[in-house]
């Protein structure tokens, strides 16, 4: 962990937190200098916590459950 936090040049107490889910909101420059020192490209670091919708299947009516709440 030091060594990931030294080389994205954050400090341990912050990646720690961000670990943790203490930083719910970490800095996009923060999350780039960290996923770059994994090696993790940044599309990987999103898709990770905004996984695909799984495909809704349209019900009797035609219309998704999601679109029925919103109308």
């Amino acid at each position: 962990m030091l060594e990931t936090a030294l080389d994205a040049r954050v400090s341990r107490e912050t990646l720690r937190k961000i670990e943790t889910g203490r930083v719910a909101t970490p800095a996009f420059p923060t999350i780039a200098a960290i996923a770059d020192v994994l090696g993790l490209s940044l599309d990987a670091v999103w898709a990770e916590i905004n996984p695909p919708e799984r495909v809704r299947e349209p019900t009797s009516s035609g219309h998704t459950a999601r679109e029925r709440l919103a109308s």
